[in-house]
């Protein structure tokens, strides 16, 4: 007769191996690291917009991981390859942590108009730089007090443009389409 192994110790086995082979799985995920420069355009501008899922989900923390990707036209699978680890579990949902260290490259204007690449490395940095371009769009649609928090400040090594002589002076290079195109990566 052959030996039977009771219902009860099966179970017991079973769910040891489960939770082997769930660890074992977890493993294999693996994060790594991507150099964005050598990516090809294609998914470099899937990268911008996995950012911009993730910012949109720190905006508005009911917003889904899906219906973020859904609305910056990217798949849920796209940001976490790329930014596994700005994501968590929380209440059975997927949410965006509170901050990351993800470097990106955003743009703001010099004293003479022209745009400056500022090397980002942090969620708060590139948070920074959109408070002040939205305050310098204040400030040339007449608001004059809209930059007085930024007199003197640097964001990543980079001195902000905040004289209001400059500004006027630099104006005409600053008008609403090349803001979008210089400071938002060219696209319109």
């Amino acid at each position: 007769m052959p030996f039977r192994v009771p219902d009860s110790i099966a179970l017991v086995c079973c769910n040891v191996v489960m939770a082997r082979s769930t660890n074992s799985s977890s493993r294999r995920v693996r994060q790594r690291n991507i150099r964005i420069a050598s990516l090809p355009e294609r998914s470099q501008s899937a990268r911008d917009r996995s950012i911009h899922v993730l910012a949109a989900m720190r905006r508005d923390p009911k917003l889904s991981l899906a219906r973020a990707a859904e609305l910056e036209g990217v798949k849920p699978e796209t940001v976490k390859k790329y930014f596994r680890s700005a994501l968590k579990r929380a209440d059975g949902k997927i949410r965006a942590t509170k901050g990351d260290r993800y470097a990106a490259t955003l743009y703001v204007p010099d004293a003479d108009g022209n745009s400056v690449a500022v090397k980002t490395r942090s969620s708060k940095d590139r948070e920074a730089l959109g408070q002040y371009l939205r305050d310098l769009g204040r400030y040339l649609r007449g608001n004059r007090n809209a930059l007085s928090t930024w007199h003197g400040k640097k964001i990543a090594g980079v001195e902000l443009v905040t004289a209001g002589r400059t500004i006027r002076t630099i104006e005409p290079a600053l008008s609403d389409f090349t803001l979008y195109r210089a400071f938002n990566g060219g696209s319109v």
